[in-house]
């Protein structure tokens, strides 16, 4: 008896198209399986969201380069109301733990501050800072003759009001001092790069190879091999750009990367204080990926003031 001929199967191309979509989808989802679990790592070493951090850098960076070099009055804009955040997220922080009053004057007056530094110059940013502490001092004595329960904590109330007014809305009026100056756009875009480079490296490098601590009573992630590398970005960045941006000589690039350098380390490890100080991790959550405006203005706002100084003399 001879044996039939093996049948042939009949080719379906619906059914070899549903079995490669299956195939895709299958490996687009273990894919996404290894990249959720490589950025939860990467998250987990970081400790935050790294992906949104970058993006909101990113954004951040954007609007700052777009408002500084198109119209100057739009970095003004823009520089009050990073002011207004940052001021908002300090003495909300401020007054959620008992330290101040009210948070809504302060940032009131923060938002006229800037303004009048960038119209008036120097000048009017200081005359504005002694505005300011005296409206503060006028509200907190009206607020103790009506509340005399308050009495007791109102040299305490007038003493943070002072130290936020001086912290952030002054020192953020030098950023459009030297923006407003005859060729001081140069000088604010590199001093910020410079800075940025300063946090960038010191991030990175103290997240690689960081083991041995800065400071470890203000801030227990700062590593002395993150500030090395800082050091080298600094420099690097600062003969660079006042080489080819500003017009300078190598050795005063270096004294201006070393200065911000300094500034900006100050700058964090003050803010690093202040949270220390209220026990919480960032002043606030508004800023996925990077905590609160003030934790990335922190390094900034002290090396603005750096940079007016660096700006008269060399600008």
């Amino acid at each position: 008896m001879s044996e039939r001929p093996p049948s042939k199967k009949k080719f379906d191309p619906a059914q070899v198209g549903h079995d490669a979509l299956e195939q895709f989808e299958a490996a687009v989802s273990e894919f996404e399986e290894q990249v959720r679990d490589v950025n939860a790592r990467i998250d987990k070493r970081a400790g935050r969201p790294l992906w949104q951090a970058i993006v909101f850098g990113l954004l951040l960076g954007g609007v700052f380069v777009g408002s500084l070099f198109w119209l100057v009055e739009l970095f003004v804009l823009f520089v009050t109301a990073l002011v207004v955040f940052a001021v908002l997220e300090l003495a909300g922080a401020l007054t959620d733990k008992g330290r101040l009053r009210s948070r809504w004057p302060l940032v009131v007056v923060s938002a006229v501050m800037v303004p009048l530094a960038a119209f008036y110059g120097p000048e009017g940013q200081l005359w504005s800072l002694v505005g300011a502490i005296v409206l503060a001092v006028v509200i907190r004595a009206g607020r103790a003759l009506l509340q005399p329960d308050s009495r007791s904590t109102t040299l305490p109330d007038i003493g943070v009001a002072v130290m936020v007014l001086a912290y952030i809305p002054f020192l953020a009026g030098f950023a459009v001092a030297v923006a407003t100056s005859p060729g001081g756009v140069l000088w604010l875009f590199s001093g910020v790069v410079i800075v940025v480079c300063v946090d960038v490296a010191a991030y990175a490098t103290g997240l690689s190879l960081g083991r041995t601590p800065l400071a470890p009573k203000i801030s227990p992630k700062k590593t002395w091999e993150g500030f090395a590398g800082s050091l080298l970005a600094a420099l690097l960045a600062g003969v660079l750009l006042g080489i080819f941006l500003l017009g300078l000589t190598w050795w005063q690039g270096i004294i201006v990367g070393a200065l911000l350098l300094g500034s900006a380390t100050l700058g964090d490890l003050i803010e690093s204080l202040i949270k220390r100080d209220l026990g919480i991790k960032d002043i606030s959550s508004w800023l996925p990926g990077h905590g609160g405006f003030l934790d990335r203005l922190d390094s900034m706002l002290p090396s603005m003031a750096m940079l007016y100084v660096l700006f008269q003399i060399f600008g």
